[in-house]
C-alpha cells in the first residue's frame, strides 16, 4: 500500500471487516448455483448506493488523471481522461453485489469495455491474472478470463450523470459478476500479470475469487 496513505485507513473497518471474515458473517449455506433468484443467497436488495471505502476518498480530476496499464503486454499505455474518451463506450445495465449483503438492481454505466483495453495493449500469453491498484493505495486482483468478460468495463458515468468522487470517479472498474470489492474505485493502474497477487481485502480473510452466486465471501 502506498505510505502516503498509512496510518489514515479507518484501522477499527479494517479490523472489523476481517473479523466478519473469520467469523463467516452473512454465510447462508445456501448457494443458488441455477440463478432462479436474481438475488444471491444472503443478500438484501436495496435502492440507495451505500458507500464503502477503506476510509480515504482520494481527490483526483479528470484534467489530472492517468490510467497506467501494464505487465504481460506487447504496447503498455497510459491514457489521460481524455485519452479515455476517445476511445469506442458502450453503455451498460447490470446488478451489483456487494459481499456486505446489499444488492441494488439495474444500474446503468457508461464506460470502456476491459476487452477495448485489453486489444489497446494487446497482453501476452503469460497473461493469466489482472491487479488492480487505485488511488487510495487499494488493491485487488482477478483472474484474466473474469477481467475479459463481456460485461465488465471501466465506468465513468452511472445513471446518466458523471461517476461522482465518492463512488471511485473520475473511473473505476465494474465487474458485475462478482462481489465489488472486486470492482476497484479510483483505479489509477491495470497489471496484467502472469501470477497472482491477493489485494488489500484478500489479504485480509476474503475469498480470492468472489463469486456471490457460490457465497464465495471469506476463504
Amino acid at each position: 500500500m502506498d505510505s502516503r496513505f498509512s496510518g489514515k485507513i479507518k484501522d477499527k473497518l479494517i479490523a472489523a471487516k476481517r473479523k466478519w471474515a473469520e467469523d463467516g458473517r452473512l454465510m447462508t449455506g445456501a448457494p443458488d448455483t441455477e440463478r432462479a433468484n436474481r438475488l444471491p443467497p444472503g443478500q438484501r436488495l436495496v435502492t440507495d448506493w451505500p458507500v464503502l471505502d477503506i476510509g480515504i476518498t482520494p481527490h483526483v480530476s479528470a484534467d489530472d488523471y492517468q490510467l497506467e496499464i501494464n505487465g504481460q503486454v506487447r504496447k503498455p499505455v497510459t491514457l489521460s481522461f481524455s485519452d479515455l474518451l476517445d476511445l469506442p463506450h458502450v453503455t451498460a445495465k447490470n446488478d451489483i453485489h456487494c459481499v456486505t449483503s446489499w444488492s441494488r438492481y439495474e444500474n446503468h454505466w457508461q464506460g470502456v469495455l476491459a476487452t477495448t483495453l485489453a486489444e489497446l495493449v494487446d497482453p501476452l500469453p503469460a497473461a493469466r491474472h489482472v491487479l488492480f491498484t487505485a488511488h487510495d493505495g487499494y488493491t485487488t486482483n482477478v483472474r484474466i478470463e473474469q477481467f475479459l468478460d463481456d460485461d465488465v468495463l471501466l465506468a465513468h458515468h452511472w445513471e446518466g450523470e458523471p461517476l461522482s468522487e465518492e463512488h471511485g470517479g473520475p473511473l473505476r472498474v465494474v465487474i458485475p459478476k462478482l462481489y465489488f470489492w472486486k470492482s476497484a474505485k479510483w483505479v489509477k493502474k491495470i497489471t496484467f500479470a502472469r501470477d497472482d497477487k491477493p489485494g488489500f481485502w484478500e489479504e485480509r480473510g476474503y475469498h480470492n475469487n468472489a463469486d456471490p452466486w457460490t457465497e464465495q465471501r471469506y476463504e
